[in-house]
């Protein structure tokens, strides 16, 4: 198979590169290198004194790893970013691209278990290392957590009911598979919006399993530090648990609060954002089903 058909065309892949706006001798990072389209963009556009680091912490993704001498591939999770940059000489950058979320990849493999399409065991992890999967999170949460995480990362209105529902059919057998926990959710599917709440309760489950919000916090944090002046930072997210997290950051600096004013009223801010927010044009979006939610957003470090 090739990693075209296994890996699809990266979304919004010119918008998010030229949002970098490149210098052939920068130093840039790709944090989601995945199939390596954005990395092969980048590195295109860069000249022989040009760098580029990406991560990938899934194991699956180093077989397609770029053959280039200005190029270096790490297997470790964003959220390490600082740390991984420093252990290859490496303190600061000039632009950083993310496109976070899962690969079409990862959703292709059925074993993963992350599709609503296969039946597959109770997998979801991003990276095999992790210790904690979704076989753990429906089988040995308790109700309350089981409640807060389709509350808070699948925002469904029916999580106390779900949490419920989960908690009563594992007393008679576990859970094992993707199409067992549909089967135990069936009453919470109605056809019209199978899909759409299936899909909630997967990202759901999914994030937990990842730590997906607390990794992001970490990156965009991080990316601040790393970031030389004037650098910038290019984030394509695909749900509203992300953007508004990237959006806030950029806009802010940080999560939640207000920033410091500094002496003459004005907020302190460390970004200042670019352009508007870009989303994929209805040719992209027909090519490529995965770009329908993609939210692409650009800032520079002030």
């Amino acid at each position: 198979m090739t990693m075209t058909m296994e890996y699809h065309n990266p979304v919004l892949l010119k918008e998010s590169v030229d949002g970098l706006a490149i210098k052939p001798d920068g130093i840039y990072v790709d944090v989601t290198f995945g199939g390596g389209g954005h990395s092969r963009e980048i590195l295109s556009r860069l000249g022989p004194e040009g760098r580029l680091f990406a991560f990938d912490q899934d194991e699956d993704a180093l077989a397609n790893a770029l053959q280039d001498d200005r190029f270096v591939l790490i297997n470790e999770n964003f959220r390490h970013l600082k740390r991984f940059l420093r252990f290859n000489g490496v303190k600061s950058v000039d632009g950083i691209l993310g496109d976070l979320g899962v690969s079409s990849h990862q959703f292709d493999v059925p074993e993963r278990g992350f599709s609503t399409r296969f039946d597959a065991d109770l997998d979801m992890r991003m990276s095999q290392k992790n210790d904690l999967n979704a076989y753990k999170v429906v089988n040995e949460y308790d109700e309350a957590n089981l409640k807060r995480v389709f509350l808070d990362y699948g925002e469904l209105k029916s999580a106390p009911a779900l949490a419920r529902t989960i908690v009563e059919a594992r007393e008679v057998h576990p859970v094992k598979t993707t199409d067992e926990l549909k089967d135990i959710l069936a009453k919470f599917l109605p056809e019209k919006v199978r899909n759409k709440i299936l899909a909630q309760i997967y990202q759901a489950i999914r994030i937990e399993v990842n730590h997906e919000m607390d990794v992001l916090k970490e990156f965009l944090e991080q990316s601040l530090e790393v970031l030389k002046p004037e650098g910038r930072l290019s984030v394509i997210s695909y749900h509203s648990l992300e953007d508004r997290l990237v959006k806030r950051f950029m806009k802010n600096g940080m999560f939640e609060g207000e920033p410091e004013r500094d002496f003459f009223g004005n907020f302190s801010v460390p970004f200042k954002t670019v352009g508007k927010l870009v989303i994929p044009n209805a040719v992209e979006i027909k090519e490529n089903n995965r770009a329908r939610s993609a939210k692409l957003r650009i800032a520079q470090k002030i």
